[in-house]
């Protein structure tokens, strides 16, 4: 990142840290429930077999020449990483790289009958179909009666600690109501006033660039059905992953599952969903699905026509733990690096909503900072009970 401080880059070879047991331990736990939720092949279950004992034991390979992204991955980094242990390069890079792997396994990008088919639709089917997503609408009805200010401050925060979903990191620890009473304040960073001064109303545009599906993505969805309808904004483009990634990440079929969930719940909800529906038929609210969202890069590196897209917006909301670690660069940043300076690179004004689940973080102040450590150690960063609202206008 040119013009800003530096740090190192994160790997997962340091014995003991968060992305190391990431590597070791939730890659292979995903792959056997990967196994376990379809009726695959024997071709699946080789290629399956193959894939836990390379990204465990074995080096980085090279997509096959036939893969339709070989030559994009290459150019992403397979070229130079190929032969090196998967805990010896980027995290990012080799986490995301997992996936696409995996991906490739299971037969997701054909030819054959398994091409098109979301390995992890299983997982994100039964969260949006659970009890607690019908317990988590409920309250709109009574949201109704707020003022819109209220409301719509209601749903920022809904949007931000829906993060908590993530199928990919079930919390375990205390949730947010117990949380605020820790000695340290669940948001540990909250540039939610700048965020509001930032959308006028009046020509907006809003780039809000999804990280999670089902119970993450509807509360997404239902801030931009509240900023559309009451006006704050004039067109939305949610950007979703091209294909699935990362366990639970939003894909358009995502995206079409969370409105019908919507517009068949009952009350308030129902409305919201309507909303959503009509304004993708007039073309207020676009989906976008580029490429360079399931790139293993920051984007600092984004291409040309996406930087042109981010720079056009009147301002970029940035959801997600990894969304966030490709905003500031995957790096171990000292906490209180001002997030300004690591953000500084991107085209256009840019929010975060992160709830904090890896060891990435910028724009503390010191104080919070020496209070996290000494609450918590250093659980605070990857436990899911804090978050973050950060804004560089």
């Amino acid at each position: 990142m040119p013009d800003t401080p530096t740090a190192p880059v994160i790997l997962g070879n340091e014995p003991g840290s968060f992305p190391r047991s990431v590597l070791a331990e939730r890659h292979p736990a995903i792959i056997q429930q990967v196994r376990d939720a379809f009726p695959y092949g024997p071709d699946q279950h080789r290629a399956l077999d193959a894939l836990l004992k390379n990204c465990t034991e074995g080096a980085i390979e090279p997509l096959p020449l036939d893969a339709p992204d070989h030559d994009q991955w290459a150019a992403w980094g397979t070229d130079s990483y190929a032969g090196h242990s998967w805990y010896d390069v980027p995290w990012l890079w080799s986490e995301s790289y997992f996936y696409r792997q995996l991906l490739g396994a299971v037969g997701y990008f054909g030819p054959g009958s398994w091409q098109g088919i979301d390995p992890f639709r299983p997982f994100k089917r039964a969260e949006l179909d659970a009890p607690e997503t019908d317990e988590e609408l409920a309250p709109l009805d009574a949201l109704a009666a707020k003022s819109p200010e209220d409301r719509a401050n209601s749903l920022l925060h809904g949007s931000l600690w829906g993060n908590r979903a993530d199928l990919g990191f079930r919390l375990s620890a205390v949730g947010t109501e117990s949380a605020a009473q820790a000695p340290v304040p669940a948001l540990v960073a909250d540039d939610s006033e700048l965020l509001w001064s930032l959308l006028s109303g009046t020509g907006a545009t809003l780039c809000l660039v999804a990280d999670n599906a089902g119970r993450e993505l509807i509360p997404d969805l239902l801030l931009l059905a509240h900023l559309l309808d009451q006006r704050r904004i004039e067109r939305a483009v949610l950007h979703i992953k091209p294909h699935p990634y990362y366990v639970s990440d939003a894909t358009t079929a995502d995206v079409v599952d969370a409105l019908h969930r919507l517009t068949g719940a009952p009350g308030a909800a129902a409305t919201y969903g309507r909303t959503l529906w009509s304004a993708m038929a007039d073309g207020r609210l676009a989906v976008r699905a580029h490429p360079f969202s399931c790139a293993p890069l920051p984007y600092a590196d984004m291409p040309a026509d996406l930087r042109a897209e981010f720079a056009a917006a009147t301002l970029t909301i940035v959801k997600g733990d990894l969304n966030y670690r490709r905003l500031v660069g995957d790096r171990a940043w000292d906490p209180t690096t001002p997030f300004a300076d690591v953000t500084a690179y991107f085209p256009g004004p840019v929010a975060a909503l992160r709830t904090l689940k890896s060891d990435v973080i910028t724009g503390l102040d010191a104080r919070t900072e020496a209070a996290l450590v000494a609450a918590e150690g250093q659980r605070w960063r990857t436990g899911g009970t804090h978050a973050l609202i950060q804004v560089r206008a």
